[in-house]
């Protein structure tokens, strides 16, 4: 029996999505619905799925680095509602592509798209190829949401954080530490909305509550327990890196 994660940030989105799936593909058994990258990756190594739809933009990783991590281990159906910068591409690749709001006839392709590619053994080979004109696409459409400063409460007063000048955000359950080489403070926004306004190739995810300014990494080890840990410029602090973002650490 053909088998699928899900995974969406939106819970409804997800659930419509597993909904539309069961009335165009009765046989797909669903083993997982992830609302983050980091979630979706763990299904799609615990599961091994046979098709995993992504959304493209989650908190963590996004469909694309979940893709790219996974590294062809399952085909791939991208979910996305930026079609002016992604459908020529996407339809360049073996992957596929639907546009939310997702319509019937649309899945039904997509369906037979990937029954076809499970028929003959085939996964996304092209999937690694198509990924750099993807992300140049999606970068020309967010330059236009960034974050360019952060005002954070620092003891009685508030505090103004240029972007470029924050060395990692830190998030507990009730607030996120904004840290720079001079000063701290802290602001109620959750890691995974900051994301939204930031630039994925500044801000690196390390962890589930850690958002760290690659420029400000001087450099990464493994502790004694073979762990990884990132010193960072113009701080004491060690930043622990999660198993899940260790790939973002390793030589070529």
């Amino acid at each position: 029996m053909p088998t699928a994660i899900i995974a969406d940030d939106e819970y409804l989105q997800r659930e419509e999505l597993r909904r539309m799936l069961q009335q165009a593909w009765p046989e797909l058994t669903i083993l997982a619905e992830c609302e983050d990258g980091c979630d979706a990756l763990d299904a799609i190594v615990a599961h091994q799925p046979d098709v995993a739809f992504l959304d493209i933009r989650m908190p963590g990783l996004s469909g694309l680095d979940v893709a790219r991590v996974s590294n062809g281990k399952c085909n791939v159906v991208f979910v996305t509602a930026y079609d002016a910068y992604a459908i020529d591409a996407f339809n360049l690749a073996a992957c596929d592509y639907l546009l939310k709001p997702i319509q019937n006839e649309r899945l039904a392709q997509s369906v037979e798209r990937v029954q076809a590619r499970l028929s003959r053994g085939s996964k996304s080979e092209e999937l690694l190829q198509m990924m750099d004109l993807v992300e140049k696409r999606l970068s020309e459409q967010s330059n236009k949401e960034r974050l360019r400063w952060i005002s954070a409460s620092s003891g009685k007063s508030i505090q103004i954080f240029p972007i470029d000048e924050i060395l990692f955000f830190e998030s507990d359950t009730r607030y996120t530490r904004v840290v720079s080489a001079s000063d701290e403070g802290l602001i109620r926004t959750a890691i995974k909305d900051l994301q939204k306004g930031l630039d994925p190739e500044q801000f690196w995810q390390i962890n589930r509550g850690i958002l760290v300014n690659m420029n400000a990494i001087a450099r990464a080890h493994r502790d004694e327990l073979g762990g990884i840990k990132v010193e960072i410029k113009g701080s004491k602090e060690q930043l622990k890196v999660s198993q899940t973002y260790a790939w973002r650490f390793k030589g070529n």
